[in-house]
């Protein structure tokens, strides 16, 4: 990791240590190849329902238990239910709320929440906003554990063992952790533009498998502005949560985890060590669902929640036309202006808010949305029936946003280089940045706050590389023009196998801790981590 790195070592990365492709990891050659998907396939263990028969489910909206000077205030219990996801099959899930996803939060630019969270689960868990501009107290640092109750000091010197694949980092302490017993208040001061946020765990070594248990959720920034458009709105405004899953006998849901307690070891069986792919979509938590929508505009605010499953979204008429997406928004925001897709490519951490227009949809017609990316099951993602017409009066401005940065390289005082690409470690495999796997207590970029950096990023294989705290524009892929999908502010980018991308943003906001790290969440727990010091 480090600020100035030849084209020779660029172009160079990757071919000594070796690169995980499709199935789990294997020798440079794969490289060349470009596999369609990084990860291995776990199949269900049980038949597997027809699609399109379950109603998708829309998350509720969260409701304050209280306002203090202005501040809203919100409680989430953490806690195991058991539900029904698969038809006739019980599933055990973890929660926030009771729900999977959990309850969306629903709040206002520039007013200030705060949200209780009460750990009921066996294990620790942290709450990271993803998108969000958090002071880091409240920013769910992998250490900042909220403890259940009875959880013992000795619990928690195993807890923080390092990743896996780093050796001689048992019982290692983070001097700047700050942990909680059962209970712990997080402020999000939400000074930020509108947009789609999302909550998840961000327990350091468990993220993956913590998140494939249940604990996601949404939550939604509006403002005035935004508001005023006249895009759709009310019943006509969709989150979509997608994630894929697979199930074992009886319904439990399946997870090829080290340690099944996830108290201890981390880690997933070698087979999966590229990342973990479900057999079974779910959307909002259902499988392939199936929503009913008037002869309208829809506004489908879309977030990736799996794993390391890559999409490429297309919706599809009964007689094989497709139907145009227009992109109005990504991670952190609107766009300029909007954006037309034929599809949609969207990796995990992912958000785009988009517009899909059923006007001249005849009524009684099926679209489905499909995974172009995906093959057998995973082709199919949900559908909507187009069952009425019905008045319309949203519309699709040809000026959506007018206060997006306008960055300039001249304005950058450093430019930064990171590979990030799988090695072999003292005791395994793992994922790296820069040749070093995640260390809470080592530093390894320091900014100062205001300061305008450029940071040019390269892969082996997939990687949806994510900064917290900022928002950043993507200036160019493989020396090229940024792709149509990466306009407007994002705080995760794809990279694809072998690709490289240039993206530049402002730190500013808050001093402190923060993280930048991949979102395959596999990738994540086993070392492609690295710390952010803004000072």
């Amino acid at each position: 990791m480090r600020e100035r790195m030849s084209r020779r070592q660029v172009l160079g990365i990757g071919g000594a240590l070796g690169v995980v492709a499709a199935g789990g990891l294997s020798s440079a050659a794969a490289l060349a190849r470009r596999p369609a998907r990084t990860g291995a396939l776990l199949r269900s263990d049980v038949p597997l329902p027809p699609p399109f028969r379950v109603p998708l489910p829309v998350p509720e909206v969260l409701a304050p238990v209280q306002v203090v000077d202005g501040v809203e205030r919100y409680e989430i219990v953490q806690r195991e239910v058991t539900t029904e996801i698969l038809p006739g099959l019980r599933t055990g899930l973890w929660t926030y709320g009771g729900t999977f996803p959990g309850p969306t939060i629903e709040s206002r630019r520039g007013q200030a929440i705060t949200v209780a969270h009460r750990n009921e689960l066996p294990v620790p868990t942290v709450v990271h906003l993803h998108g969000g501009r958090t002071p880091p107290a409240s920013d769910g640092y992998p250490t900042d554990l909220v403890l259940p109750r009875g959880w013992t000091p000795e619990h928690t010197a195993h807890e923080m063992p390092g990743m896996s694949g780093r050796q001689g980092m048992q019982g290692m302490h983070d001097p700047r952790a700050t942990t909680t017993e059962v209970t712990r208040e997080y402020t999000f001061p939400l000074d930020q533009r509108p947009t789609l946020l999302w909550y998840h765990d961000h327990r350091m070594d468990f993220t993956a498998p913590a998140i494939w248990r249940g604990l996601a959720g949404m939550h939604i920034v509006r403002d005035e502005a935004e508001e005023s458009l006249g895009l759709p709105a009310g019943s006509r405004e969709l989150p979509l949560m997608i994630a894929d899953r697979a199930f074992g006998a009886g319904g439990s849901l399946s997870y090829p985890a080290l340690d099944p307690t996830l108290r201890s070891r981390p880690g997933v069986q070698e087979r999966y060590l590229a990342g973990v792919l479900g057999d079974v979509i779910l959307v909002n938590g259902a499988p392939w669902p199936v929503h009913e929508v008037d002869a309208a505009r829809y506004r489908l605010r879309i977030l990736n929640a799996s794993n390391a499953r890559h999409y490429d979204l297309e919706a599809v008429l009964d007689d094989g036309r497709r139907l145009e997406l227009v992109q109005i928004g990504a991670d952190q925001g609107l766009l300029h202006a909007p954006v037309r897709h034929r599809n949609l490519p969207i990796a995990p951490a992912e958000r785009y808010d988009v517009i899909a227009d059923f006007t001249a949809v005849p009524v009684g017609s099926r679209v489905r949305i499909v995974n172009r990316a995906g093959t057998g099951r995973t082709r199919d993602v949900m559908a909507f029936d187009v069952v009425r017409k019905a008045a319309d009066a949203s519309r699709i401005p040809p000026v959506l946003s007018e206060d997006l940065p306008q960055w300039q390289r001249s304005e950058a005082v450093r430019v930064r280089d990171f590979a990030f690409r799988a090695g072999q470690l003292a005791d395994g495999h793992g994922w790296l940045i820069g040749g070093l796997p995640f260390a809470p207590d080592r530093t390894d970029v320091t900014t100062r706050l205001g300061d305008v950096e450029i940071w040019r990023l390269v892969a082996d294989v997939h990687h949806p590389v994510h900064l917290h705290l900022v928002g950043f524009q993507v200036l160019s892929r493989g020396g090229h023009a940024p792709l149509p999908h990466d306009a407007g502010l994002k705080d995760t980018v794809s990279l694809r196998p072998g690709e490289s991308a240039e993206i530049i943003t402002r730190f500013d906001g808050y001093r402190g801790r923060y993280l930048f790290h991949c979102h395959n969440a596999e990738h994540e727990d086993m070392g492609m981590m690295a710390n952010l010091e803004i000072v």
